[in-house]
């Protein structure tokens, strides 16, 4: 029995080392619009270009899932599939994907696929994946795994911080004022995907440093004692291994992985933002 592993692109991971036999591992784009330009959010995306557009287009810039097509594409080709999608609190990815997989059991009633809202985004998902993987090396039951990744997940935190607050303010979620002298200022939000799979700003602070700390204490405040840890970063590689850095020192048992940003979750964090699961 094959195995396929799906993901929307907002999971920041384009592979992943040491498959499990007989599994593949795909992604499905989300993409981004500026104007009247659509950006891709794949391998081949130019993040860099897709930012300057944003900071450049004076309107609100908007993004669509992928249609049900291009996950019933993925779908058909293995006998089990698990499939993860952004939280469908911020998008139709979700609703997108069980379409699909609706699709697909009508015409090849065999097959099985499981479809998870993860209630999150970014490395959240990479490491609801990477846990899934090592199920299925180990010869896990289909439904077996399917239980396990909803336990795992409810078990995941993700945290995020914003550096820059342009695109809410052109997206109308920020007043510009309030926008602009946050920037000033020097300010950081920082926030947490709800149980509901919302964004809860949780804190306000000024300059990066404090930010940092601020996720590590909540970290601490929310039972982490050690584990897989995930950090995405929008254009900030120096706070990204500084809070790598501190991570580690703190739990010596962390095993931390920083990754750049994907254009989807870039379109969120914007420059200088930075996304931690755990």
């Amino acid at each position: 029995m094959t195995w396929a592993l799906v993901s929307d692109s907002t999971c920041e991971i384009r592979s992943i080392d040491h498959l499990a036999p007989d599994t593949a591992f795909y992604t499905v784009p989300l993409k981004i619009r500026v104007g009247e330009r659509e950006y891709v959010d794949n391998a081949m995306l130019d993040t860099e270009a897709m930012l300057e557009a944003m900071a450049n287009y004076n309107g609100p810039s908007s993004t669509a899932c992928p249609a049900p097509e291009e996950w019933a594409e993925k779908f058909l080709l293995a006998d089990q599939v698990f499939a993860i999608t952004i939280t469908s609190g911020l998008s139709g990815s979700y609703n997108s994907a069980m379409v699909a997989r609706d699709m697909v059991l009508e015409s090849h009633p065999e097959k099985k696929i499981y479809v998870m809202d993860s209630l999150s985004c970014g490395g959240e998902l990479a490491l609801i994946l990477w846990h899934v993987n090592e199920l299925i090396a180990e010869g896990t039951p289909f439904e077996e795994v399917c239980a396990e990744a909803e336990r795992y997940c409810s078990e995941r935190t993700l945290l995020f911080a914003l550096a820059n607050f342009d695109n809410l303010v052109k997206n109308g979620r920020m007043n510009r004022l309030v926008g602009f002298m946050a920037g000033k200022l020097n300010m950081r939000a920082v926030g947490i995907a709800s149980d509901e799979g919302k964004i809860s700003m949780v804190h306000k602070t000024r300059g990066e440093i404090k930010m940092l700390a601020f996720m590590m204490e909540e970290m601490d405040r929310r039972g982490f004692i050690g584990g897989p840890v995930v950090i995405s970063h929008c254009n900030n590689s120096e706070g990204a291994y500084r809070l790598s850095a501190g991570i580690r020192a703190k739990w010596p048992d962390s095993k931390v992985t920083v990754l750049p940003c994907g254009g989807l979750t870039s379109f969120y964090a914007e420059e200088q933002g930075i996304i931690l699961g755990f």
